[in-house]
């Protein structure tokens, strides 16, 4: 389960930037969108960082993983912040399973009513 973060980041940003290449109006809208997003405020570049890192758990992207484990430190997040934020990403991970997993029993239970008329 062993990945190289720093490795899949740098890797990463390789590719991106044929994206940029590619799509370059498009990219340089969502790095202004991101500036934006993570510019301190009423809330600080930390903790937004930490909030994008419980999330990318929680949407499992290893690549969201690498670049905002690396944001986090660099913006002098210690391990007790990354434990805590991971035990909401956890339980958010296992919340919204739970919500969908009614609405999808709730789906099944409405067209199998329809379908036996």
């Amino acid at each position: 389960m062993h990945k190289d973060w720093a490795a899949m980041a740098s890797e990463l940003s390789g590719a991106i930037k044929q994206v940029r290449l590619g799509s370059p109006e498009v990219t340089k809208a969502f790095s202004a969108m991101a500036q934006a997003a993570t510019a301190g405020g009423a809330v600080d570049t930390k903790t937004k960082e930490l909030i994008a890192l419980a999330i990318s758990v929680a949407i499992r992207c290893d690549g969201c993983v690498a670049f905002h484990a690396q944001a986090a430190v660099k913006h002098g997040a210690t391990r007790e912040e990354i434990m805590e934020v991971m035990g909401m990403a956890l339980y958010m991970g296992a919340g919204p399973s739970l919500m969908y997993a009614a609405q999808a029993v709730e789906a099944y239970d409405q067209f199998k009513e329809a379908a036996n008329g």
